[in-house]
């Protein structure tokens, strides 16, 4: 085959060696800046910081002790163990080595900076918008992933590549956790997720530069990868409602961004990085997550499966034309056509004429009826759960494991 006509998608399918050389451009293009990290740490939910830049940050407290786990402990027993490790107020299970029962002990605390009465808001954010949230943390926030290339990379080519289906399930329970009525409290598992999914990207940084596809030198996983992903939820659906112009009373959306600043802080993002405001966190965005939006093979790939999973789990109402229209209403045409993603002829026009009389009327009908509230929350919150049960094929509670190999 001629080298020059030699698409992405066939050297993904292939394995040839253009691939590996495409991976570690796309990859080096974001180890280094053009341009200096400017952005102030005065614009922080601390208000301080050194202002180092954040691709040159890592996860120095996370990453010796997973990689002590990893080299050292018995892992599949350690799995087990984090198994029975479920509610925030639960103590750390007996057993686990030292040094990681003490990094979670420690990487469990809540900063100071929290705020029970904001976060309080939280839920009652979430309660008025779930049906919303769902369809964003799924065709906003999820398909965009497959177009962030640091992201989309270390996804293909880590375990998660290789089990999409359990990963997407790990990330369903993210969303869903995060959204519960005592998320961060006693009861909730909110913590508990934060934590395990930052040993999972400690261990992802230890394994994955040594699989023979990913480019030398290259560590995965920075802190400007996390904050991209931040970016990538909270950020981006605070601009997409926005746009619905949903009415948000200011305390719910202080409340929202509050519950997105403690996760944010449990999964090993220093405070420094984290936006004080909506608006600062925009503007973070437009330097972040806007400018390295783009297509890769591997995305290509990771999306196509992402379009396929209604078929995979047998549901007819999730075929592969519903999901690629509501991607494409929701992340607009550029990101559709970067991932070849068809215009559908019937979905595609419904969701431009309907969806924004749909949100207006059910907007309208919770604005004159508060009582229909509680009955429409019920309703969003089976959806929610079933949705999370059937990713995880009623194996609940589900569980966030180190992982041992990469794809």
């Amino acid at each position: 085959m001629d080298a020059h006509r030699l698409s992405r998608r066939d050297a993904l399918r292939t394995g040839g060696g253009l691939l590996g050389v495409a991976s570690a451009m796309a990859l080096t293009a974001r180890t280094a800046r053009a341009e200096p990290w400017t952005w102030s740490p005065a614009d922080s939910v601390v208000g301080r910081g050194g202002g180092a830049d954040p691709l040159k940050v890592w996860d120095p407290e996370a990453d010796p002790v997973m990689a002590e786990v990893i080299d050292h402990a018995d892992v599949p027993a350690v799995n087990r163990l984090l198994a029975t490790w479920i509610y925030n107020d639960q103590p750390v299970p007996v057993g686990l080595p030292k040094g990681l029962a003490d990094f979670i002990e420690y990487a469990r605390q809540l900063p100071a900076w929290t705020d029970r009465a904001t976060l309080a808001s939280s839920f009652e954010f979430t309660k008025k918008r779930g049906l919303y949230l769902g369809v964003l943390y799924a065709f906003a926030s999820g398909m965009m992933s497959t177009v962030i290339p640091h992201e989309a990379l270390a996804v293909y080519y880590s375990r998660g590549g290789s089990h999409l289906k359990e990963r997407i399930a790990k990330t369903a329970k993210f969303g869903y956790d995060i959204g519960t009525v005592n998320a961060y409290g006693q009861g909730g598992e909110m913590i508990v997720t934060c934590v395990k999914t930052r040993i999972i990207h400690a261990s992802v940084r230890h394994l994955l530069p040594r699989s023979p596809h990913w480019p030398t030198g290259v560590t995965p996983i920075s802190q400007d990868d996390l904050m991209v992903t931040w970016h990538s939820l909270a950020t981006t659906i605070m601009r997409i409602l926005s746009a619905w112009k949903l009415p948000i009373p200011a305390a719910e959306s202080q409340g929202y961004l509050h519950s997105w600043q403690l996760a944010g802080h449990l999964l090993g993002i220093r405070d420094e990085y984290i936006p004080a405001t909506w608006s600062q966190a925009d503007e973070q965005a437009r330097t972040q997550l806007d400018p390295i939006l783009a297509p890769t093979a591997e995305g290509k790939n990771l999306a196509d499966q992402l379009l396929n999973l209604g078929a995979h789990l047998d549901l007819t109402l999730l075929s592969r034309g519903i999901l690629g229209a509501f991607t494409r209403f929701i992340m607009g045409d550029r990101i559709a056509d970067w991932l070849d993603i068809a215009r559908e002829p019937v979905w595609s026009p419904l969701l431009d004429v309907a969806w924004g009389p749909f949100v207006a009327t059910r907007e309208g009908v919770l604005a004159v009826a508060p009582a229909v509230d509680a009955p429409y929350w019920l309703f969003d919150e089976f959806l929610r759960q079933f949705a999370l049960w059937y990713l995880a094929e009623l194996r609940m509670p589900l569980s966030i494991e180190i992982p041992l190999t990469n794809r």
